[in-house]
């Protein structure tokens, strides 16, 4: 009995200190603007994915084939989005090794096939658009979400190259704009809290894409992820609709039946 009393004690303590830990780090993400019934962001999402992400991460629980889903025949799917298999039935792998991974990054890049339920859309779109340059790293790039990442910015090229500007909160509402702020980030700890980080792109160093395409073409890339990590829940969402519709109108027979059934009593 005291061995249990024991084991749940420390369990609630656990819970507390986690809780704890979360509410310092009072860290603010972007809320990713995703919509995962817009197929048209999921095919292109899928484009990006399969460009920038799939040469060095896997993902092993997502087979080509279930881009059917996404309205794309096994004909289009085999031409514009397999590069690393010859079967559309075939998983999203890479030939990348694990071994080979550790080697060049310091730790073999993580399988992306359940990220999004892992991190959540939010953290994912506020990730990738916190990369700024950092020379004191080894890759030359830092990001505001995770500090020391050993992941480059291999979208620099797209949304150009971002650098860490510290600004007070007088500035931080006009630098925000379409931008990164994270307050109390661990990676600045002796910066007073009612200071702010913020990600700006200077002169000549802005991308092939505008600041709103570059956007748009993470949030199509987070949009797919998002749906990667569950393809059924689409399934699910549309049910529901449907559902509630049937509800919707059910709920007018029924009250009119109810008006009609009482009317003699009112």
């Amino acid at each position: 009995m005291r061995r249990c009393f024991r084991g749940l004690l420390f369990a609630l303590l656990a819970g507390v200190s986690l809780t704890a830990l979360g509410a310092e780090s009072n860290m603010q993400l972007l809320r990713a603007p995703v919509n995962r019934l817009d197929t048209e962001s999921l095919q292109r999402g899928a484009r990006n994915f399969v460009n920038y992400c799939l040469t060095c991460h896997s993902a092993k629980y997502m087979r080509y084939n279930r881009l059917t889903d996404l309205g794309l025949t096994d004909e289009e799917i085999a031409s514009n989005l397999m590069f690393a298999s010859d079967k559309v039935g075939e998983t999203m792998t890479v030939a990348m090794t694990a071994a080979n991974g550790k080697a060049w990054f310091g730790n073999p890049p993580p399988d992306l096939s359940v990220e999004a339920r892992i991190r959540g859309a939010d953290w994912l779109y506020s990730y990738l658009l916190g990369f700024y340059r950092d020379d004191t790293t080894a890759s030359g790039w830092n990001n505001l979400v995770f500090p020391n990442v050993a992941m480059p910015n291999v979208l620099w090229q797209l949304g150009g190259v971002s650098k860490l500007v510290k600004t007070d909160y007088d500035g931080h509402e006009k630098a925000i704009a379409g931008m990164i702020a994270v307050k109390g980030l661990s990676s600045l700890e002796a910066l007073p809290k009612e200071h702010y980080a913020v990600l700006q792109i200077g002169p000549g160093e802005a991308g092939s894409m505008t600041r709103a395409q570059y956007d748009a073409f993470v949030t199509d890339l987070v949009n797919y992820m998002d749906y990667m990590a569950e393809p059924v829940r689409n399934t699910r969402i549309r049910l529901g609709i449907v559902v509630l519709l049937f509800l919707g109108v059910l709920f007018v027979f029924a009250y009119a039946l109810k008006r009609d059934y009482w009317k003699d009593l009112h």
